[in-house]
């Protein structure tokens, strides 16, 4: 018994069938485009938040190397405090 030749047209069904209408197919002319709104655009952009956290970070950065950066025990207890029990 011979199973490899069971459909042995030599094309691509499928193809035919995409061939067959592309002719005048409204789809075919359509494209895909894409909108952003004028608010993502804004996002997009560096804003003045963004100059600002850089500042932060850069400060951060410069008091770890030297050693100057002092941890508030206090101030950290008091936000994990906060989260798991007044939420």
């Amino acid at each position: 018994m011979r199973i490899n030749n069971i459909h042995s047209m030599g094309v691509n069904p499928y193809r035919r069938h995409i061939d067959k209408g592309s002719g005048d197919n409204k789809l075919a002319s359509k494209q895909d485009h894409v909108e952003i709104s004028d608010e993502a655009k804004e996002l997009q952009q560096h804003s003045q938040w963004w100059v600002e956290r850089q500042n932060k970070v850069r400060a951060l950065k410069e008091q770890v190397q030297n050693g100057t950066y002092k941890i508030d025990a206090d101030a950290v207890a008091k936000s994990i405090y906060d989260f798991y029990f007044k939420n």
